[in-house]
């Protein structure tokens, strides 16, 4: 992987960079959609690609673990032929869901033993395993294993938890030199920062993690109910630490304002389920703020859903007609709706970028935030 810096900001720091893998180049920052089990949620590659035209996705580790499983994938020829997709792929190590399942998992030094959501069955993951997953599924970006602390969380724990975070980062990279891909391009290994909310923690791991000189680095363990200050605390803190030369990749946020927030502190990369979960549930984000199409004041407009918007979607239909969809619980609404808030997720990212580029970010971002947080 290469990973070039194009320009910074003249006031902050953001930037414009570009990774290069074996399967296309691609510039940052970026917002990767999370298609945890190898698909976005109702949605067709086609309209995708046609509609937004991402060039990294995100699919999730103990998902695809569990189903379809690995032997599936590895006789499909690797995830991107699985899932006819032709451009860029990270996989999340599943540290994260491990966290999510914690009635359902016991934590030791050796990895973790957890229960699957689906049938119960019981299933151990240790630093090792998950590599070997991740080779089998042969996504071009991937990520340690790792422990996710909650949100709040004592000290003396999450010192606790990103000590074993190190020790099974050590066991991860040793597998990965260990190993070889197993198909017929490159793979690059991000190590994640953690140490909750406590500074101090976040200093010593960010610092500890950058010693290894891999590809990239991740910040994790945020966007787990802190409040959104405390998360731009941490991001400053651990950006100062990181090396400037490879792409920071926060992982699982956030909404619109996180992530340019997070741009201005030096985040390249960013996943996050928000912006298709909320759309199945009805909202819809836009430049002016956010639309809740289920209510009542909906019923009769007959605008277009987002006439500033950059997907076919949101000149084809109307608010009237979305809202009518999601009344009758027709599947279409929700489709609609996640085009659109993908659309926008990438147009807010490529206005950034324009900003970074004309040296007008710091002003151009803080007009957006106090429009974002609206609703209408």
């Amino acid at each position: 992987m290469i990973f070039k810096i194009k320009k910074k900001d003249i006031k902050t720091s953001a930037r414009v960079g570009e990774i290069k893998t074996d399967h296309g180049a691609f510039e940052t920052p970026i917002f990767m959609p999370v298609a945890t089990s190898a698909a976005i949620k109702g949605v067709h590659n086609k309209d995708l690609i046609e509609s937004i035209s991402p060039k990294v996705l995100l699919s999730n580790t103990y998902h695809l673990y569990l189903r379809p499983g690995e032997e599936v994938i590895v006789k499909a020829g690797g995830i991107h032929k699985f899932m006819s997709w032709e451009n860029n792929i990270l996989t999340d190590s599943g540290g994260y869901q491990v966290y999510s399942l914690s009635a359902n998992r016991k934590i030791n030094s050796d990895g973790v033993k957890f229960k699957s959501h689906i049938d119960g069955s019981y299933h151990f993951f240790s630093p090792e395993s998950v590599i070997d997953t991740q080779r089998n599924i042969g996504a071009d970006i991937i990520m340690a294993f790792d422990e996710c602390t909650p949100y709040p969380c004592d000290k003396t724990y999450a010192r606790k938890s990103m000590d074993l975070t190190h020790k099974w980062l050590k066991r991860c990279i040793d597998r990965f030199n260990f190993t070889q891909p197993r198909y017929d391009y490159n793979q690059c290994f991000f190590p994640i920062v953690q140490g909750s909310i406590y500074k101090d923690l976040r200093r010593q791991s960010a610092e500890i993690i950058s010693s290894y000189e891999l590809q990239g680095n991740a910040i994790g363990g945020l966007s787990v109910g802190e409040p959104h200050n405390l998360m731009y605390e941490m991001c400053e803190e651990v950006c100062s630490f990181l090396p400037e030369d490879k792409p920071r990749y926060l992982m699982g946020v956030g909404t619109p304002t996180n992530i340019l927030e997070n741009i201005s502190l030096g985040i390249d990369m960013f996943d996050c389920v928000m912006p298709t979960r909320n759309a199945r549930n009805g909202m819809l984000f836009t430049m002016n703020g956010t639309i809740n199409i289920k209510n009542k004041k909906w019923k009769f407009d007959n605008s277009q859903i987002d006439p500033n918007g950059t997907t076919f979607v949101d000149k084809m239909y109307s608010k009237s007609y979305l809202r009518h969809l999601f009344n009758i619980n027709e599947y279409l609404g929700k489709e609609i709706a996640t085009i659109h808030n993908l659309g926008f997720y990438s147009w807010i990212i490529e206005e950034s970028k324009l900003a970074i580029k004309e040296d007008r970010f710091f002003d151009w971002k803080n007009q957006m935030v106090s429009k974002l947080n609206n609703k209408l």
